[in-house]
């Protein structure tokens, strides 16, 4: 990776991506009402970016599969050729499956929402696929896999096939009778005993036998594999795959569990911030996340805006943390929604597993796992919405939990905003990539570039606010922002530049 701390830090940064519009998926037309089951709520690439999946509040999961690559020439003709054949990736839908449903704790009077919280792929096998979802307390274990379709037909059997209808078939001549002990004759061929029953000569002809015939059609099917229940008291937050393929962890508020993927009836409680007392808790599990290397290390992200670096190799109940990345307020800078701005909604960790990108309300934060000095790169992101603070603490907005994602080779990062905009910032040292993109047909909505900026600021947007109203708010572009449409979820494809993200019930994709 070529991000920040890279030993080659004195090479120029790379050129700005010229983002365009790829596709759009559930594209809503001028007027149309959202149904609340309909909204994305998660979006996941696999390893290899050949798949996609999206949840949403309803429950299900939806499949995309890349098609470009399935028609691409052969490697020798592109090195042929004096200008190499570039197609951007292009995903059709595949299928759909309903993965939770909702339910109803009776013993805590709770409802469960069938809403999938998290998506995470897991290693392919034999050409089907894996993946595991997550609602507030419930995870599920999937395989989608292809098989041919069968038909079932029926058809009447004509008398050269009597013989599988049941009825008696043997010589041309007539069979002797039987002979009865009172001399006369039985009309039941010898042969047969009491209980046979005698069919007639040709069978049934209003018999109809079902045939089974495989046809050339395939069918996706999605199975529930495993079911991993009962484990968290509060809402699962996160789910993580580690790289030895054979474990994963869950995070709820207050605990985080280590599960072995073939056994869903036990987990182990790693991470507990639980305190004696309730009135004595402080911080809250906002994110967890496995290292993408090294199977025994993994980090968890707080309210408090903390990161924990902790060691699965160190102690069975991880109490104590290896590494706390935290970033202290200024004196004197304090204010009641201090707290509440600094809780970290969401942690990736870089390809290479050398930075963590953490996201809390006002900021991007890139961090070096080592390094816990500070972060070694901040982008502002709603910092034209501190005047309005109070206004957002009203309407709830403040609590919106944003999502981030970095790019395969390290050298970008991405978040959403309101009025469905989405931010790409580039991350190396020299580098004034910072695009702002509205998540529509026409992507393209302002360059932001501050070339005279700190080292550890790459945007620094002026604080600028509309008065009067509640729903909007104007950055320093002129921009007036709406608080109603928010780009929550979004992924990086994993090894190109390509970004999936979701504006209310619509999927739209962008390519670079």
């Amino acid at each position: 990776m070529n991000g920040p701390g890279a030993e080659d830090a004195a090479a120029p940064p790379p050129p700005l991506l010229d983002w365009k519009f790829s596709q759009v998926f559930g594209e809503r037309t001028a007027g149309e009402e959202i149904q609340e089951v309909d909204i994305i709520s998660a979006i996941e690439f696999d390893k290899s970016g050949n798949h996609l999946a999206t949840g949403d509040r309803g429950g299900r999961v939806v499949l995309f599969e890349r098609t470009d690559l399935k028609d691409r020439v052969c490697r020798r003709d592109l090195e042929k050729a004096d200008c190499p054949i570039r197609r951007h990736p292009e995903f059709h839908y595949k299928t759909e499956f309903q993965s939770h449903e909702p339910e109803f704790d009776y013993l805590k009077s709770l409802e469960i929402e069938e809403k999938i919280n998290k998506i995470r792929w897991w290693q392919t096998a034999n050409s089907a696929l894996f993946l595991l979802s997550t609602n507030d307390k419930t995870i599920k274990f999937w395989k989608v896999q292809e098989k041919k379709v069968k038909k079932v037909c029926e058809m009447n059997l004509d008398s050269s096939q009597a013989s599988a209808n049941g009825s008696y078939t043997g010589c041309n001549t007539p069979s002797p009778r039987a002979c009865l002990p009172n001399g006369g004759c039985s009309e039941r061929p010898c042969g047969y005993s009491s209980g046979d029953i005698l069919f007639p000569l040709g069978g049934f002809p209003s018999l109809r036998l079902p045939v089974v015939v495989a046809t050339q059609e395939t069918s996706l099917v999605a199975k529930c594999r495993r079911v991993y229940a009962h484990a968290h008291d509060y809402h699962i937050n996160s789910i993580s795959n580690n790289s030895d393929a054979e474990t994963f962890i869950s995070a709820d508020d207050l605990r985080i569990n280590l599960w072995n993927l073939e056994v869903s009836d036990q987990s182990f409680n790693i991470v507990d911030v639980k305190p004696a007392n309730m009135e004595d808790l402080t911080e809250v599990i906002t994110s967890a996340e496995f290292h993408p290397i090294h199977c025994n290390t993994l980090a968890y992200s707080s309210s408090k805006g903390s990161i924990r670096l902790i060691d699965l190799r160190q102690s069975a109940l991880c109490d104590n943390h290896s590494q706390q990345f935290e970033e202290h307020d200024a004196p004197g800078s304090r204010s009641f929604f201090t707290e509440i701005i600094a809780s970290i909604s969401d942690i990736k960790f870089s390809r290479d597993g050398r930075h963590i990108l953490s996201r809390d309300y006002m900021t991007l934060k890139l961090w070096d796992v080592n390094m816990n000095a500070g972060p070694v790169a901040t982008f502002q992101v709603h910092e034209y919405l501190r005047p309005k603070l109070c206004d957002l603490y009203e309407n709830d907005s403040i609590f919106d939990k944003f999502e981030c994602c970095l790019s395969g080779d390290g050298l970008r990062v991405a978040t959403g905003s309101y009025s469905n905009l989405f931010r790409v910032f580039g991350c190396v040292p020299g580098s004034n990539e910072a695009t702002t993109l509205e998540a529509s047909k026409n992507p393209m909505r302002k360059q932001v570039q501050n070339p005279s900026r700190p080292a550890r600021s790459l945007s620094n947007l002026t604080r600028a606010v509309r008065r009067g109203t509640d729903s909007a708010a104007v950055d320093a572009n002129g921009n007036s922002h709406d608080f109603s449409m928010k780009l929550l979820h979004l992924a990086w494809h994993p090894t190109e530049n390509s970004i999936a993200c979701a504006a209310a019930n619509s999927l739209y994709m962008y390519y670079a």
